[in-house]
């Protein structure tokens, strides 16, 4: 699965993690990695560690084109190539010793604000340039956690809609301390597969089959992610038993902001427990995270009772083999774009799209019985900065006094 894994990018991190040029560890797919950025301003992913004596390149420093060894002053550009040796270029020039010298590198582009990595065979696919990323007036915040779990059975969360109706909904009530009323029952699902991953789709106690949740329904994007229209959700793999959890979310300000252009995507990265060592469960990824944490590192999928609700689990997970049985035969992976005229601004189904594209007065915004609630607060995890929450009410309008905001 690793292998196969390989053959797509995967977003590791986000351009503002970078205050200045400098380098930084990180583990993924099971590889421990050195991401930098290099006062050119041009990002890279090497080894973590020198070819020469093994010194750890995270401690190394930028110039201005790649990243120098501290320990004996190697230099490596982003495609690994060894560009200085200072002793050995001056004491045998002749012998050329740098060109015989690589160091792993890896591919980083950086889209959306955030920074993706290609780690598979060439050549590469495009780096999918969804629609999303290009909408206008809307802030976007970046959230990180370091998940103890392996990534599928997070996966699998993306196709699973029940879970909403307790691990979100009713939870939530009991959170509270309250014993009901509970949240509107599902009575039907449905899932069908589409060209980036997919869908699916439900009929509530409080919906009917006009509801974009069945009209439109959801994304599990191939092969890591999730799109519920206002964000994305990757789980990009660090190893077997861990998940670097990434959310990408688009708040769309009101029409009475407009225009607005936001500068430098923030990023953060939200806690986990609580100060007694309880996960915390205030938010929607963090109830997630205690969903997909609870059955073990690696669940153990013999011990499971599928029903009716499942499908989708069971779709995916058969998706997956033919997948692996498919590209060990030669075939092309699913949901990979080749054609770069192709890869401009791919849509994905999205409910509420009008309202992401055009927006509404902010009374009207705050109102909305869906997209309203996430001007309350940052629904999907805890530990929101106070500097982003400030940004976020600015550029929502809620710092202006209300007669200016009237007018």
């Amino acid at each position: 699965m690793g292998a196969y894994l390989r053959r797509y990018w995967h977003p590791i991190g986000a351009v503002s993690q970078f205050e200045a040029p400098g380098a930084r560890p990180i583990r993924i797919l099971g590889e421990d990695l050195t991401l930098y950025q290099d006062l050119s301003g041009a990002f890279g992913l090497v080894d973590r560690h020198c070819p020469h004596r093994r010194a750890d390149l995270s401690y190394g420093y930028v110039e201005a084109c790649g990243l120098r060894c501290n320990y004996h002053g190697w230099l490596f550009g982003p495609d690994g190539r060894c560009l200085e040796q200072p002793y050995d270029d001056v004491a045998n020039p002749q012998a050329r010793f740098k060109d015989k010298v690589t160091v792993k590198a890896y591919p980083v582009r950086a889209l959306g604000g955030l920074l993706w990595t290609y780690m598979g065979p060439d050549p590469a696919p495009c780096l999918p340039d969804w629609e999303p990323f290009s909408w206008k007036n809307g802030f976007v915040q970046i959230v990180f956690a370091e998940v103890p779990c392996n990534w599928l059975q997070a996966q699998e969360n993306s196709i699973d809609p029940v879970h909403f109706e307790w691990m979100h909904s009713n939870w939530s009530v009991r959170l509270r301390g309250e014993t009901g009323p509970y949240g509107p029952r599902h009575l039907k699902v449905d899932f069908e597969e589409f060209e980036y991953g997919l869908i699916y789709k439900r009929i509530r106690e409080d919906t009917d089959q006009a509801s974009d949740l069945w009209t439109v329904g959801r994304v599990a994007l191939w092969p890591t992610g999730f799109y519920l229209g206002d964000h994305f959700e990757w789980r990009t793999p660090i190893d077997d038993e861990t998940i670097l959890s990434i959310t990408w979310a688009f708040s769309r300000v009101p029409q009475e902001m407009e225009p607005f252009e936001q500068g430098l995507i923030p990023s953060w990265t939200g806690p986990l427990r609580e100060p007694d060592g309880r996960w915390i469960t205030s938010h929607v990824m963090n109830q997630d995270f205690v969903a997909w944490v609870g059955q073990g590192a690696i669940a153990d999928r013999t011990q499971e009772h599928l029903a009716a609700s499942d499908k989708g689990v069971s779709m995916m997970r058969r998706r997956f083999l033919a997948e692996l049985d498919a590209v060990g035969s030669g075939a092309e992976p699913t949901a990979t774009i080749r054609d770069e005229a192709q890869n401009v601004r791919v849509p994905l189904p999205a409910a509420n799209k009008d309202f992401y594209l055009n927006g509404l007065p902010q009374a009207r915004m705050t109102r909305h019985p869906t997209v309203g609630s996430p001007l309350r607060r940052y629904p999907f995890q805890a530990g929101q900065p106070e500097a982003v929450r400030l940004a976020f009410e600015a550029a929502m309008g809620f710092d202006r006094a209300p007669a200016e905001a009237a007018e």
